[in-house]
């Protein structure tokens, strides 16, 4: 058998954090077992799908790396639509409904006053037709034997089709609901596992009704425990924030991918470069019934930590031309971000502006500037200098090494000096070091 899974959003706005976690693991599940990724573009509400998100979802799922082995939208297959109802509707599985919204709510309020599920009343068959009235359409659950299926998160599943109300699955202007597209869809494409939120269990129950409706296997299903903030709710922020917010804070795609394939699991969310630990590591299995809570500040630091191992190559692309490989192994240790990288390195550029020193340092750093010329450049420049300046004018920490951090890299913290000197060299050093000092504080 060969896996194949499915992405299926529908482009009524931009992806989150929640429905980017299900793509990711059904690209990770079909990566790992050698098999198909499709996208699936859920596109049957023409009123609220817009191109532009459709744009969107292809541009997020390029930017995180993944990669889709085909794609469909289901705008473009209604005739496969129509023939399979008018299949179920011969077989007596699908039935006209006449009911308006406001007779099924005063309904499903007398059943609940009186202690009952509120479950869709079947009208006998010989009910009268309403004149003038276009039907919606259900489809008719089998009450003789339970729904049943082994989840791959969830274990045994088990529900009782008498207390499901009988979707409806077309609407009376002809247009589809979710249900049964989702079917015919996964039949055709032959899905053999459907990956998605928990929130889809009672949808899964009458859909494996309608596979064998159809003559068709059911495929394997995991419903994975929904994401939540760090309060332990479900925030309307984690459903608010797209793809555009993450790159805006510099995270990395593949931090965004190390931490959505392992919330929720037994597994600790680490800092990797690439994909194949994710990979070899997706294991249904492993998933716990718990929300899995997504904390953006947890994100941040795992990006940081990823930033620190990335080698060259695969930022060159990003950073100013004048930054070599040597700048990038010193300033990634100090970063957040690829951007805060590329700030760092700022400090190697040749039109790097010192700042003034305070009035007491101006002296000090005046005579560091004149030592630079004696040092041994290629035996640790800075050891010697800090070591020459401490016999001569008495200084010891952080008198002795701010104000020279602050003249050569107009700043107070960042990579090791030690680092930072062979690679701005001698003349540079003396330069920065007489600049401050001639342009001190008055």
């Amino acid at each position: 058998m060969t896996v194949v899974t499915r992405f299926a959003p529908s482009p009524t706005g931009h992806l989150h954090v929640g429905n980017v976690r299900t793509a990711v693991h059904n690209w990770l599940w079909a990566r790992k077992h050698g098999g198909r990724f499709l996208l699936r573009i859920d596109d049957t509400d023409s009123e609220r799908s817009r191109e532009e998100f459709v744009d969107a979802i292809r541009a997020d799922l390029d930017w995180l790396g993944l990669d889709v082995d085909g794609e469909e939208r289901q705008s473009a297959r209604f005739a496969l639509y129509d023939a399979a109802f008018d299949r179920l509707r011969a077989a007596g599985r699908v039935y006209p409904c006449y009911e308006s919204p406001e007779e099924l709510d005063v309904r499903r309020k007398i059943l609940l006053s009186r202690g009952l599920p509120p479950v869709y009343e079947r009208k006998p068959a010989d009910a009268p037709v309403p004149e003038g009235i276009a039907p919606h359409w259900r489809f008719r659950l089998d009450h003789d034997a339970p729904i049943e299926w082994d989840d791959m998160v969830r274990g045994p599943q088990r529900f009782d089709p008498a207390r499901l109300s009988d979707p409806v699955v077309r609407r009376a202007d002809g247009s589809w609901l979710y249900l049964l597209p989702s079917v015919i869809d996964d039949i055709a494409m032959q899905v053999t596992h459907v990956v998605r939120g928990e929130d889809h269990v009672s949808n899964t129950a009458v859909q494996v009704q309608m596979f064998a409706a159809l003559d068709a296997p059911c495929p394997h299903f995991a419903h994975e425990a929904l994401l939540v903030g760090t309060d332990g709710k479900f925030s309307k922020r984690l459903g608010a924030q797209g793809m555009a917010h993450y790159r805006m804070l510099g995270i990395e795609p593949i931090a965004l991918l190390a931490t959505l394939a392992r919330l929720g699991t037994s597994d600790p969310v680490e800092p990797v470069t690439d994909t194949a630990p994710l990979i070899a590591g997706i294991d249904f299995a492993r998933f716990g019934r718990a929300p899995a809570r997504f904390d953006e500040g947890e994100l941040q630091a795992l990006n940081a930590k990823i930033v620190h191992r990335l080698p060259y190559a695969a930022v060159r692309d990003r950073l100013p031309a004048a930054v070599s490989e040597p700048v990038w192994t010193i300033v990634r240790a100090n970063a957040m971000t690829v951007g805060d990288a590329a700030d760092g390195a700022r400090v190697f550029a040749a039109d790097f502006q010192p700042i003034a020193a305070e009035p007491e340092d101006a002296d000090f750093v005046r005579q560091a500037a004149a030592l630079v010329p004696t040092l041994n450049w290629a035996d640790g420049p800075w050891q010697q200098l800090t070591e020459a300046m401490k016999a001569q004018t008495g200084r010891k920490g952080r008198a002795l090494f701010l104000p020279l951090r602050r003249a050569i890299t107009a700043a107070d913290h960042g990579p090791d000096m030690a680092d930072i000197l062979p690679l701005i060299g001698p003349e540079e050093t003396a330069r920065r070091l007489n600049g401050a000092a001639a342009s001190t504080f008055r």
